[in-house]
């Protein structure tokens, strides 16, 4: 175990050391919930589009799953007790860190935890190739940023991506449960192959790289003029 935790240690600082003033705005504003709201807004259009009757319970187990996934990744964290890298006092002083600190304990990453929690619900429910490969690398981005942060280590991150993974796959089986007994039905149809068309996935795609230019320009901007 403790050979592990000296490579996740050694990880960490490698992929930490990493860094300049442009990227540590890019990474802020990326590790934000904040930021990512017309995103969740489209993905939330496109499944009442897609769902429409059985839209309101699957947003629904969306949003149960994210809040357990949250909340559980906490109960872990303050269970385990293992440091944030910022915290540590073994390395602290080699971390770059990027605004704020955070808690006391990271494992597991709430971030990476709900944000495949997202990716793996949404995958399952849309079927789409390349939706779920965007939803794939969207997760890991941000992920990725709060090792960039310095408040992660990449076990911790590992730790939220299987959390996120097993609540989205156990919400999905309750969820055609539910549905199965409220409607009477022997087979759930939440499950149906309901795709989303090309042009649906282009438009999830656009939204997202405007956004990624968007958030590009705005941080040449503060930088040029220094404002920050």
């Amino acid at each position: 175990m403790e050979w592990l935790l000296e490579f996740d240690r050694e990880l960490f600082l490698y992929l930490n050391s990493f860094y300049n003033d442009f990227w540590d705005t890019i990474m802020l504003m990326i590790t934000r919930k904040e930021t990512w709201i017309p995103f969740y807004l489209v993905i939330l259009y496109y499944i009442i589009v897609n769902h429409r009757e059985k839209s309101l319970f699957i947003i629904l187990f969306l949003a149960l799953t994210i809040v357990a996934s949250d909340q559980i990744s906490v109960l872990i964290k303050n269970w385990v007790q293992r440091l944030r890298p910022v915290h540590d006092p073994a390395i602290e002083h080699m971390v770059h860190n990027v605004l704020r600190k955070g808690g006391l304990y990271g494992f597991v990453s709430s971030h990476a935890s709900n944000t495949f929690a997202i990716f793996t619900f949404t995958s399952l429910i849309f079927k789409n190739r390349s939706y779920s490969v965007l939803m794939f690398f969207w997760a890991l981005l941000v992920s990725y940023s709060r090792i960039y942060s310095g408040v992660h280590y990449p076990f911790d991150i590992l730790g939220g991506i299987l959390l996120g993974w097993l609540l989205a796959r156990l919400m999905l089986n309750i969820l055609g449960k539910v549905e199965r007994r409220i409607s009477g039905a022997r087979q759930s149809s939440v499950n149906d192959k309901v795709t989303l068309s090309g042009k649906d996935v282009r438009t999830i795609y656009l939204v997202i790289i405007i956004m990624m230019i968007m958030l590009f320009i705005m941080t040449y901007v503060l930088h040029h003029f220094n404002y920050l």
